[in-house]
């Protein structure tokens, strides 16, 4: 059974941090692509980062410079941390994975709220 499950999610003041894990099980972790998306109220989905299995990244414009994705294949997690964050960020962040021949599986989300 595929599950990926996220935390590290929560309220933060701006130009605060949080880390968000992304932890898959029921997958093969090394070959499969990673992304974290986000949906704010009213908005769409969105992608925030990429990792490839060989740990090249892409990123969202709006998060560049703040936002840094990385993976553990040997702990079957990625990771987002989140620097900088403005009260624009706040979101549900999904983890992503997708295979090379395109089977994609999302988590559940998790909550993030930028506010003083």
């Amino acid at each position: 059974q595929v599950q990926l499950v996220e935390s590290g999610g929560g309220l933060v003041q701006p130009g605060g941090s949080l880390r968000l894990s992304c932890a898959a099980s029921g997958v093969i972790f090394s070959i499969s692509v990673m992304g974290w998306y986000r949906q704010a109220p009213g908005k769409q989905r969105e992608l925030v980062a990429t990792i490839s299995s060989g740990g090249s990244t892409d990123y969202a414009d709006s998060v560049k410079g703040r936002f840094t994705i990385s993976r553990d294949n040997a702990k079957r997690t990625v990771y987002l941390q989140m620097n900088s964050l403005k009260p624009e960020d706040t979101a549900d962040y999904y983890c992503r994975l997708q295979y090379p021949r395109g089977r994609e599986y999302w988590g559940q989300g998790t909550q993030v709220t930028v506010s003083s």
